[in-house]
């Protein structure tokens, strides 16, 4: 695994040991901030459920200015400061230690509404949603927010309206899709 572009370009990154977490692949990676190009640089970005931290550490390579990165599992912080080190990003962001909603709730905090939010749990335990109510309760989202949840393709996304959000679009994999979310336009936080 390493960073596709921007001033990390080609550097090799750790990934958390185990099978606890699925890295998302180069190519995949690739292809999501094609799409993502014009929205990354200067953005403030969470990497919830972050892993290996690839996503904001991408993100931050392209541009972002800030990124804050979550995870629960202690080899998974180890291996995402690891990261920062390495690639000399570790100014320009903070890794939180603790659970998703904890995560968020210390984003919410400091005043912050992340440009994009890159949602990555593992699949099928509705995280996902639980993830979006929580920012929405937290006043941590607004309707400029968004969100890129990766899931299996067989997630289905149909009640999102319900919780207050969108899909506005979806690219889907072999075995996986990114589905880019937004609050529903006239939504109060």
């Amino acid at each position: 695994m390493r960073v596709i572009a921007g001033s990390c370009r080609s550097m090799p990154l750790k990934t958390v040991p185990g099978s606890g977490t699925r890295p998302t692949t180069d190519r995949i990676k690739e292809t999501l901030f094609n799409i993502l190009q014009s929205s990354v640089p200067n953005a403030v970005v969470a990497d919830v459920f972050a892993g290996s931290g690839a996503l904001g550490i991408e993100a931050l390579s392209r541009g972002s200015r800030f990124a804050w990165f979550s995870d629960a599992d202690r080899k998974a912080v180890q291996v995402i400061r690891e990261n920062l080190e390495f690639t000399r990003l570790k100014d320009s962001a903070r890794v939180l230690h603790m659970n998703y909603t904890d995560a968020i709730r210390t984003i919410a905090s400091v005043g912050v509404c992340p440009d994009i939010v890159f949602l990555d749990p593992p699949y099928g335990k509705g995280l996902i949603f639980d993830a979006l109510k929580c920012f929405r309760e937290n006043s941590c989202a607004d309707e400029n927010t968004l969100f890129v949840a990766e899931a299996s393709c067989e997630e289905d996304f149909g009640s999102l309206e319900e919780i207050g959000f969108v899909s506005v679009r979806e690219k889907k994999y072999k075995t996986n899709k990114h589905v880019f979310i937004k609050m529903k336009l006239g939504e109060t936080v």
